[in-house]
């Protein structure tokens, strides 16, 4: 009973100075605001990456040229062309890789595509007809390039949908020619609405026999990834395996730490993205979090200007019987109530605006993100921001609490 009349002159105390409550509560509303909407679109980000990569099957192996990344001297220290024809027909030998049911070569850079007077910047890929199964993508209209015209180094181009409504609008593309680098491509397939796929935006790309891209475009004599389908998913472990040892062998490599290639499966590039992204998320949460602190600082600052100006109201407590205690569960309790309820609206407008960006980069911007519901950055909101109205709530407690009754009545 006398705690819920210390929580009910607590909650009186604050309705008499609503305006100094709304904005002492501020700080812990945006702060609280800035961690939910951050964590919920960094897991919507996080589902909206792992799907890409589960989009190209889990037998999938990426063979990348260079070092393994780690750290900026990793990175500073990829070789970019280690992967080269011989690398391709090692991997394609079944001697040498017996589980490897597909072999893909890919290149990829960007050019302008022209047509008549319209121009578009595109992502040009160059690969072979393996890319329409692998990254389960076909034409809404014409076919995809052969074998044949792979192995003959074809003027043929697959383009997608935003390069076509940018070149030809509702005009009909297939048989048209685009140039790209001055050269001559004829128009045999249309790819539907693909959106992004791993690296690669579909709708935004041209895609052209990795032979032609490598010998007219961008004349090179290297890859800027291999990729190998395992011919089941046991077999996967050994087939990384076969491939390393093929790609040593082909490069002369005796030290697996001096590796100018490295090897990654779906398994493990799900487990970096969700490394990466989390780390990241919890970087960005802990700087939104310093509002909360600066919020605690002003309820603090707050608290004690109040504590000054009631203090012939303590005095006049503790004359009629309140004890220390009892003054400092009642500034306490002022201090939790404002933390909660900064933390239940600034949860409810994190909610709020997570949403809305949900909704405008599903409907707006055609990402496949859906809408993530953080439960522990709700729990963690509201135990943080309580936790803050305790911590910086004692200190002015304890200090109304300390005051001598008598002294507290002649208080002017």
């Amino acid at each position: 009973m006398k705690f819920a009349y210390t929580l009910k002159t607590a909650v009186n105390g604050l309705n008499a100075r609503k305006s100094r409550s709304v904005l002492t509560i501020l700080g812990i509303v945006i702060g609280i605001t800035a961690i939910i909407m951050v964590m919920s679109l960094g897991e919507g980000a996080q589902n909206l990456i792992l799907s890409q990569i589960q989009g190209i099957g889990s037998k999938t192996i990426a063979v990348v040229p260079g070092r393994q990344p780690n750290g900026i001297s990793g990175a500073m220290s990829t070789l970019t062309d280690s992967l080269k024809n011989n690398d391709l027909t090692a991997l394609r030998n079944k001697n040498n890789v017996p589980h490897a049911a597909n072999v893909m070569p890919i290149v990829f850079s960007s050019q302008t595509i022209i047509y008549e007077n319209n121009s578009y910047q595109a992502t040009i890929f160059g690969a072979t007809d393996f890319f329409a199964e692998i990254f389960d993508i076909n034409p809404a209209e014409g076919r995809i390039f052969t074998q044949d015209e792979v192995n003959g180094y074809s003027d043929v181009v697959v383009i997608g949908s935003k390069v076509k409504d940018e070149l030809f609008g509702a005009s009909d593309a297939l048989g048209q020619k685009i140039k790209i680098k001055g050269r001559n491509f004829k128009v045999i397939g249309i790819l539907g609405k693909k959106g992004q796929s791993t690296f690669v935006n579909f709708d935004q790309a041209a895609i052209i026999p990795y032979t032609t891209v490598q010998q007219y475009l961008l004349g090179i004599k290297y890859f800027n990834r291999i990729i190998v389908e395992a011919d089941a998913e046991a077999n996967i472990d050994s087939t990384v395996q076969d491939i390393q040892s093929t790609l040593r062998n082909s490069h002369n490599i005796t030290d697996p730490t001096k590796d100018d290639f490295y090897v990654e499966t779906q398994a493990q590039a799900m487990q970096m993205v969700s490394t990466i992204t989390n780390v990241m998320t919890l970087f960005l949460a802990a700087v939104a979090a310093i509002s909360l602190l600066v919020g605690g600082v002003g309820i603090m600052n707050i608290m004690l200007v109040s504590v000054t100006e009631r203090t012939r109201e303590i005095g006049l407590r503790k004359a009629l019987g309140a004890t220390d205690k009892d003054i400092l569960t009642h500034f306490l309790l002022e201090a939790a109530i404002l933390t909660s309820v900064g933390g239940i609206i600034g949860i409810m407008l994190g909610l709020f605006f997570s949403f809305i960006t949900s909704f405008i980069l599903t409907n707006v911007l055609n990402l496949a993100w859906s809408f993530s519901f953080p439960v522990l950055a709700i729990i963690l909101g509201l135990g943080v921001s309580t936790l803050v109205g305790l911590v910086f709530g004692i200190y002015p407690a304890s200090q109304a609490a300390k005051k001598s009754p008598i002294e507290a009545l002649r208080y002017e």
